[in-house]
């Protein structure tokens, strides 16, 4: 198992922790003298779901990038690839120089 995906399987396993957790509360709070299933409701959403989907999204943002990087690398032919890595413009002449002089030179009379 790659060390990237260990990773990800820990980051699951304190998700489902946590969710565990705030459902115990929630239960807690549902079956108390004093609690509400309302308050339930809103303890699990609140401490539960809502910060949980947040870690997950933001979490699994790196992994989203990379494969958006491996869908377009995949989606360029290779002879685009080529092409551009060897010419980097279609012009005949080089970019920093121009292809005819507008300024003629001056030399200093002495």
């Amino acid at each position: 198992m790659s060390p990237k995906l260990q990773v990800a399987n820990k980051m699951y396993l304190i998700v489902i922790a946590w969710l565990y957790v705030t459902l115990l509360m929630s239960l807690a709070e549902a079956f108390s003298t004093q609690g509400t299933v309302l308050g339930a409701i809103v303890t699990f959403l609140l401490y539960g779901l809502l910060p949980m989907s947040l870690v997950v999204y933001l979490g699994g943002t790196p992994l989203r990038r990379k494969e958006i990087r491996r869908k377009q690398l995949q989606d360029a032919t290779p002879g685009e690839a080529a092409a551009s890595s060897v010419q980097p413009d279609a012009s005949g002449h080089s970019t920093g120089l121009p292809q005819e002089p507008t300024v003629p030179s001056v030399r200093k009379e002495t």
